[in-house]
């Protein structure tokens, strides 16, 4: 196997990997969301802003996971 399939490679497990476990923690926060919704509709004004800032903070693992794996491409 070559450098260049090991950098494809490396790249594809790093975005692959990188982006299953933010994509599992944003289900399980937008599932948790909506049941203490569906439990309590008149909490919204403090569960709602509160999701979106936890979904923030798993999404910016993905990103740099992405960001990884574009420095693999790219750079290495």
């Amino acid at each position: 196997m070559d450098a260049e399939a090991m950098k494809l490679l490396a790249a594809s497990l790093a975005i692959g990997l990188g982006a299953i476990g933010p994509g599992f923690g944003i289900g399980l926060i937008a599932s948790g969301a909506l049941q203490a919704l569906g439990r309590n509709p008149d909490a919204s004004g403090v569960i709602v802003p509160n999701m979106f800032v936890a979904i923030a903070f798993a999404e910016a693992l993905a990103i740099l996971a992405l960001v990884v794996a574009l420095i693999l491409l790219f750079v290495i």
